[in-house]
């Protein structure tokens, strides 16, 4: 018994040993997760006796679990605009035939046909439909995620603007003041709209939004169209108060018959922001417009692409004009340390790992995305020295036992003698 109870303690320091090598061994591999080695003890034999306790003796030692250790490694900015790191939870989703893999490191690349893959060629899963207001849906199963390069993308209907302006509360009746405003149509082509405040009381003015009248089905040229126009008022502190008559809310405008022949599609001037405070002030300082948005975009090649913390795909087309293209998928699991090992830093799922959780990034549990960056290996060097040691001392323990063991059985052959 003394010489299976050293054996399963040789076995079980070499396995921890094996263990160690490879997380050394992966030290710089990208966002390697380092594993753990527990040990347990086996059925111990009872050997009777008068004892009030239980007389038992120990059959030796088995590997309990190899775990791996999902603590965060460090953030290397790289750079490279498709390289990206989890901070937090989760994993990105790897499509595989049949099924689909999980892996924490981000050093993904377009291939020749424009694909999203890891280093390995593997797609990278991901939501790339849109609704009608050229949002990304980010429901149902993920799919691969296609850039085609050089190819032109088609436009991106405006469907919202804003513009954050205030009105000075100073103007005298008949002032006016002007803010412009570029949209795109269904055929990428550029229209500015201007926005003509004028004053008719204190805190009140009437608005009036106009195209050029030669960019409208019936205009005329050098005469602006009206498409849009009402009032607004506000409060004694400068707040947005009404608008058109009634509460603040924002501005639905009909889609005006484009001369070009594009989609006439409406559009919504958003005038409260989502947390019902009004985007135009009415202080007693110069009327000026301080910034303005919309979520048009004209037909363009991509220039670039940027992963940002949401895990948006968001491409840079020509001149400043950016949109998003696409957005990761990300999976995190209520048992990580169940999930099977692949190699090529994937993972696989299991029954121990449970279901995968699939979302995006920052919801869900789920960390958020660093872009241009990676995560590094998490193996500590010290740490893992300091494991090399116990077991080495471990491994020698063990065979000095069976020394002493094979010694006292040669002794005991001897007694005849």
């Amino acid at each position: 018994m003394s010489f299976s109870a050293s054996l399963s303690g040789l076995n079980a320091n070499q396995q921890k040993l094996k263990v160690i090598g490879n997380n050394l061994a992966n030290l710089n591999t990208v966002a390697f997760k380092s594993s753990t080695v527990d040990f347990a003890d086996l059925v111990s034999q009872s050997v009777g006796g008068a004892s009030a306790n239980p007389a038992q003796i120990g059959l030796g030692v088995t590997t309990g679990s190899i775990s791996p250790n999902f603590k965060q490694g460090g953030i290397e900015n790289t750079g490279v605009p498709t390289n990206v790191a989890v901070q937090g939870n989760g994993f990105f989703v790897i499509g595989m035939d049949g099924g689909q893999a999980y892996t924490r490191a981000g050093n993904f690349s377009f291939d020749k046909d424009g694909v999203l893959v890891s280093p390995e060629g593997r797609p990278v899963m991901g939501y790339t439909a849109t609704d009608a207001n050229g949002n990304i849906i980010t429901t149902g199963a993920p799919t691969s995620i296609i850039v085609t390069p050089g190819v032109l993308r088609d436009p991106v209907t405006t469907t919202q603007f804003s513009a954050l302006s205030n009105l000075s509360a100073e103007a005298v009746v008949g002032d006016t003041w002007t803010a412009s405003v570029q949209s795109y149509d269904s055929l990428g082509a550029a229209h500015v709209m201007t926005i003509t405040y004028t004053n008719t009381a204190p805190g009140a003015w009437d608005y009036d939004i106009t195209v050029p009248g030669d960019e409208i089905t019936g205009g005329t040229a050098g005469t602006p169209f009206s498409i849009a126009n009402g009032t607004v008022s506000f409060t004694a502190t400068g707040q947005l108060n009404q608008v058109n008559g009634a509460a603040a809310a924002d501005v639905t405008i009909p889609g005006p018959a484009w001369a070009n022949g594009a989609a006439p599609t409406a559009f919504v001037w958003d005038l409260v922001d989502p947390n019902g405070g009004g985007l135009l002030t009415g202080f007693a300082a110069e009327s000026a417009n301080s910034s303005y948005t919309q979520n048009g975009a004209p037909a363009a090649t991509i220039d670039g692409i940027d992963i940002n913390s949401a895990g948006q795909l968001v491409a840079t087309l020509g001149a400043g004009n950016a949109v998003i293209i696409a957005q990761l998928a990300m999976a995190n699991f209520n048992n990580p340390q169940g999930l099977v090992k692949l190699g090529s830093n994937l993972f696989g799922g299991s029954v121990a790992a449970g279901l995968p959780n699939v979302g995006i990034a920052g919801t869900g549990g789920r960390g958020t995305l660093i872009g241009k960056s990676l995560e590094q290996s998490n193996v500590d060097i010290a740490t893992e020295f300091t494991q090399m040691i116990l077991a080495q001392r471990g491994y020698q323990a063990c065979s000095k036992s069976i020394t002493v063991a094979d010694e006292i059985l040669l002794e005991t052959l001897n007694l005849k003698r």
